[in-house]
């Protein structure tokens, strides 16, 4: 199967503070102009990968995430619990179409899955 890493998200109890912080230190640009409301960073300048910073849940640490694009997200989500994942956000269709959940991995670390819907050219 195919799979590559194609977005990061930071989670943080305090997510304004955050977005202002990478701001200031590597002059990223961050805007909230989607469907969900979530701050998009624009990291990579042509090179890297973008990402996006969401609040976390109340009372509980910031956290790095990595998104991973699958063909087939339903087999996927089929073979990670096959291999000791547990999934903790199920399959969820985007504004976008696009549809993705969030697994914790056999020891514990969270991960992103997510297939994309066909983009216009």
């Amino acid at each position: 199967m195919e799979a590559t890493v194609i977005r990061w998200q930071l989670v943080s109890p305090e997510p304004e503070a955050a977005a202002s912080f990478y701001q200031r230190l590597f002059g990223w640009a961050v805007t909230q102009e989607n469907h969900l409301g979530y701050r998009e960073v624009k990291s990579s300048n042509g090179h890297g990968i973008d990402g996006g910073i969401w609040p976390a849940p109340p009372g509980q640490p910031g956290f790095v995430q990595l998104f991973v694009e699958v063909p087939d997200l339903d087999v996927c989500l089929e073979n990670a619990v096959r291999l000791g994942a547990k999934v903790i956000v199920p399959r969820t269709m985007l504004p976008d179409g696009d549809a993705m959940a969030i697994l914790l991995d056999p020891t514990g670390v969270s991960l992103g899955v997510c297939s994309l819907a066909p983009r216009p050219a």
